[in-house]
C-alpha cells in the first residue's frame, strides 16, 4: 500500500525561507554589539563592573546565609546605605573637578552637633536647628571652596586642613558632656525610623521612578535629535525605563513584605535625582564638567571657575551635613566620635567604587548609590555571617583597587581613542 503521508520540510529548507529575516537579526545583533564595545571604550558603562560585583557580592552572601536576602535585611540596608550615601554625592561633585574633599566627616559631625546642642541644650525648634545644622555645613564648604579658588593650592590640603579644623569646633561645641541624646520621637530621629506602611507608598516610587527614566531620557533624545546628535532609539529608552522598572518593583515588593517604604530612602532617592538632573540637564552642571575636563580651557572659555569650585566645595559641604543628620538619627545620639572612623573612607570609597572618575570630568550621582551599595552589602553580609571587621576592610579595599584600575585603564582607553 502506498504512502500517501507528505514529508515535512527539512531544517535547511526551512531556514531558507526566511534568509533576510536572519540577516536582520544577524546586523542588529552585531549593531549592539558594536554599541557596546564603543560605549565600553568611551567609558560610559563604568557603571557595569560595579553591577557585576554587587551581584557577585549578594549571592555570595546569600550562599553563606539565607537571611541575607530577606526583606527584613534589605530594608536595613536601604536605610543604613542613606546617611554615608548622602555624603558620597556630594564628594562626587568634587571628584568631578579632579579634586578630593578630606574635611566631609568632620563636617558632617559639626552638623550633628550644631543641631544636638541647639535641640537639646538650648531648646530651640528642630526644623529651626536642623535648617542652621545645614546651613552650617554649606558656609564651612563654601569657605574652603572660597580658600581653594583664589589660593590655588590644591582641595585636598584645604579640606585637610578643615577636617582638624571642623573636628575641633565639634568639639568645643559638644563641650565636656561629650555626648548629646536626641529625642527619639523628634524629627531628626523619624529620618530613619519612619516608614510609610501602605502598600502605595513604595509602588507609587517605583512607578514615578520609571516614568521619570522614560520621559528624560525621551527628552533628551527629542533634544539631541533636533541637533542632529547622535541619540537613543525609542526602543531602546523603552528597555532602559524597562529595565529601571523591573527593578523598581521588585524592591517595592520586598519592602512591603517587611514595613514598607522607608522615609529615607524615599528622601535619597529624591535628593540623588534632583541633583542628577541639576548635573546633567542644567548649565551650572555643564559648568562642572567643563571645568573637570580642563581648568585653563574652562578659564579661556570664560567660565567663572572661582564661583563653580565654590559651589562645588559648598554642595560637598552641604550633603556632608545632611548625611551627618542622617547618621545622628540612625543611633539618636551625637557624641566626640561622630564624623570620625572610616566614615571619610567609606564615602571616598563608595564615589570611586560607583565609577566616578579620579581624573575629572566623568560620573553622575548615582555612582555614589552603586558605590554605597556595594560598600554597606559587604558590611551588613560580614555582620551577618559573623565574619571579623578585618576581613570587611581587606575586601572593600580590594574592591576599591580594582576599581582604581578600571578607572586608570578607561581612561587610557579614552586617550588612545582620542577622547580624553
Amino acid at each position: 500500500m502506498a504512502d500517501n503521508t507528505r514529508a515535512e520540510p527539512t531544517a535547511p529548507h526551512t531556514k531558507a525561507r526566511h534568509p533576510h529575516r536572519e540577516r536582520a537579526i544577524a546586523h542588529a545583533v552585531e549593531s549592539w554589539v558594536g554599541v557596546f564595545r564603543r560605549k565600553l571604550s568611551a567609558g560610559e558603562l563604568s557603571w557595569l563592573p560595579v553591577v557585576l560585583v554587587l551581584a557577585a557580592v549578594w549571592i555570595t552572601f546569600q550562599a553563606l546565609n539565607e537571611n541575607f536576602l530577606s526583606p527584613r535585611n534589605l530594608s536595613n540596608l536601604s536605610v543604613d546605605i542613606v546617611g554615608t550615601g548622602l555624603i558620597a554625592v556630594g564628594i562626587v561633585f568634587v571628584l568631578l573637578l579632579g579634586e578630593l574633599d578630606l574635611s566631609v566627616g568632620s563636617i558632617s559631625g559639626l552638623a550633628a552637633a550644631v543641631f544636638a546642642v541647639l535641640n537639646v541644650n538650648n531648646g530651640v525648634p528642630e526644623w529651626l536647628a536642623l535648617i542652621i545644622a545645614v546651613f552650617a555645613g554649606t558656609v564651612t564648604g563654601a569657605v574652603q571652596g572660597f580658600s581653594f579658588a583664589k589660593t590655588r593650592v590644591p582641595a585636598f590640603v584645604v579640606t585637610l586642613a578643615g577636617l582638624l579644623t571642623w573636628n575641633g569646633l565639634m568639639l568645643y561645641i559638644l563641650g565636656t558632656s561629650g555626648t548629646v541624646n536626641l529625642d527619639e520621637n523628634g524629627l531628626v530621629a523619624k529620618l530613619t525610623s519612619h516608614y510609610f506602611t501602605n502598600d502605595a507608598a513604595a509602588y507609587g516610587l517605583a512607578t514615578v521612578g520609571a516614568g521619570m527614566v522614560f520621559l528624560v531620557s525621551y527628552q533628551n533624545r527629542r533634544r539631541r535629535r533636533a541637533v542632529g546628535m547622535p541619540h537613543r532609539s525609542l526602543g531602546g529608552i523603552a528597555v532602559r525605563a524597562g529595565g529601571v522598572a523591573v527593578i523598581a518593583f521588585a524592591a517595592a515588593y520586598l519592602l512591603n513584605r517587611f514595613q514598607g517604604l522607608p522615609l529615607a530612602l524615599l528622601i535619597f532617592l529624591v535628593v540623588v535625582a534632583g541633583l542628577d538632573i541639576a548635573l546633567r540637564h542644567t548649565h551650572y552642571g555643564r559648568q562642572v564638567y567643563a571645568l573637570g575636563g580642563g581648568v585653563e580651557a574652562a578659564r579661556r572659555a570664560s567660565l567663572s571657575v572661582t564661583r563653580v569650585q565654590t559651589a562645588v566645595l559648598a554642595v560637598s559641604g552641604t550633603m556632608a551635613a545632611v548625611g551627618g543628620l542622617f547618621l545622628a538619627s540612625r543611633i539618636t545620639s551625637v557624641s566626640t566620635g561622630s564624623g570620625s572612623g572610616v566614615l571619610l573612607l567609606n564615602a571616598i570609597a563608595a564615589a570611586v567604587i560607583g565609577g566616578t572618575s579620579l581624573f575629572g570630568g566623568r560620573g553622575t550621582t548615582w555612582s555614589a548609590v552603586l558605590g554605597i551599595l556595594v560598600i554597606q552589602s559587604i558590611a551588613s553580609g560580614m555582620a551577618i555571617t559573623d565574619t571579623p571587621v578585618a576581613v570587611q576592610f581587606i575586601i572593600t579595599g580590594g574592591v576599591l583597587f580594582a576599581a582604581v584600575v578600571i578607572d586608570s585603564l578607561s581612561r587610557h582607553s579614552q586617550e588612545a581613542h582620542g577622547r580624553a
